[in-house]
């Protein structure tokens, strides 16, 4: 007995070495690349900013740091993604340093100042999904590598824009510069790139372009509407923000909640492709559908995993969101409109994971589930903002 036990912890401890050795295996000299260029920036901002940091902004640093290190290891085109947006904010900004405006510079008018990306992540993301959803029908591999193209295109511009309106929030009014993520215009913008972005990620995991007919659909609806707050309400103009919003925490919590959304919106709509999927399989008239998506059981991996990530990142902003009202509000939680729906999403998603993994759970009934939540994340997201009144009343129209 003795013996078989030692025999398994022996194979158990081979095959943790030989998992690690495959992990190493994979790390070529752009990683290396990529966690030398990281360290030393890392090092520069710390030597350059260290009499204005404080503890809390050496965490959000190194959590940074682990986090951008280990995603352009495991997801090598985050890398260059990620370089691209860097690359083309900074030049935007040097162009403003030197005294460049929109009014006399034709790259910040047309591509680099923050209204400029924004309007070419909206193009193209519209464009991505009339691609996906040709796609679908045609199943053109030449198809399915322009809409996937075309999305990265949108993630880029999206992300430029952001980088560039931030330091435009300090042009001419200094005491109103913020991370733009301050009114319904700006998360918008975060959203859809964010959710491109991530949708972009399961995709090159899952090895299927299909589903993007059923995510990017809805992120196109978000474009529309940001192409609304921009002509109609005007939202895209800088104004001053309000004391509440002043915040070291806003910069956390705001960004994180909405990435969180993020990956739940991508669940959700993969749950619907799931149950229409199954539907087509089980009709066996071996339809588009049938044809095109991935099978159940890759799906309902991509759910579980999306909402396992937002569910983490929902509750540390939660929990963030929480230090910030104590510091505006002065008090932790206090049953505001959007503070309640926050929690109702919450449970929502923690009743989600643990019927998965202590009940076992799976298949189309968790599809469902998934699916559903949509309404909840939505309404959580705009509408508690748009139709009831409490401390988060500045998001409103």
């Amino acid at each position: 007995m003795m013996a078989s036990s030692s025999q398994a912890d022996e194979s158990l401890s081979l095959t943790k070495i030989e998992a690690e050795g495959r992990w190493v295996n994979r790390i070529n000299k752009l990683d290396l690349l990529w966690f030398a260029g990281l360290t030393v920036t890392v090092g520069v901002l710390v030597d350059v900013f260290n009499s204005q940091f404080w503890f809390w902004q050496y965490v959000v640093l190194g959590t940074w740091y682990v986090t951008l290190v280990a995603v352009g290891i495991h997801w090598r085109a985050f890398q260059a993604a990620f370089l691209t947006v860097v690359s083309a904010a900074l030049l935007g900004i040097w162009l403003y340093s030197i005294g460049q405006t929109p009014a006399n510079d034709v790259i910040l008018c047309y591509v680099l100042q923050g209204y400029a990306g924004v309007m070419w992540m909206i193009g193209f993301l519209l464009a991505a999904t009339a691609a996906y959803l040709i796609y679908l029908v045609t199943l053109s591999e030449k198809v399915g590598r322009v809409a996937t193209g075309l999305t990265w295109a949108g993630v880029l511009m999206g992300f430029i824009g952001l980088g560039v309106r931030w330091r435009e929030t300090y042009i001419g009014h200094p005491d109103w510069g913020h991370v733009p993520v301050t009114n319904l215009w700006e998360v918008l913008v975060v959203f859809c790139a964010a959710t491109a972005l991530f949708y972009l990620y399961y995709e090159s995991r899952s090895k299927s372009r299909s589903l993007g007919a059923f995510v990017m659909p809805l992120v196109a609806a978000a474009a529309g509407f940001l192409i609304w707050l921009t002509f109609v309400q005007h939202m895209d103009r800088i104004a001053p923000i309000i004391p509440a919003l002043q915040s070291f925490w806003m910069k956390l919590h705001v960004p994180m909640m909405f990435v969180a959304y993020a990956n739940f919106t991508i669940a959700s709509l993969v749950g619907l492709a799931y149950i229409l999927g199954d539907r087509s399989r089980r009709s066996g008239g071996g339809g588009i559908l049938a044809r095109a998506l991935p099978s159940g059981e890759v799906m309902d991996n991509m759910m579980s995993k999306a909402i396992a990530l937002g569910f983490l990142l929902f509750t540390i902003a939660t929990i963030l969101g929480a230090v910030w009202a104590a510091k505006a509000w002065g008090g932790f939680w206090s049953w505001d409109p959007k503070e309640t729906w926050a929690l109702i999403v919450w449970l929502n998603y923690a009743g989600y994971l643990h019927a998965r993994t202590s009940k076992g759970w799976r298949g189309k009934q968790m599809a469902w589930w998934s699916f559903m939540s949509l309404w909840v994340v939505t309404f959580c997201f705009l509408g508690v903002n748009l139709f009831l009144s409490g401390l988060h009343s500045y998001g409103k129209l």
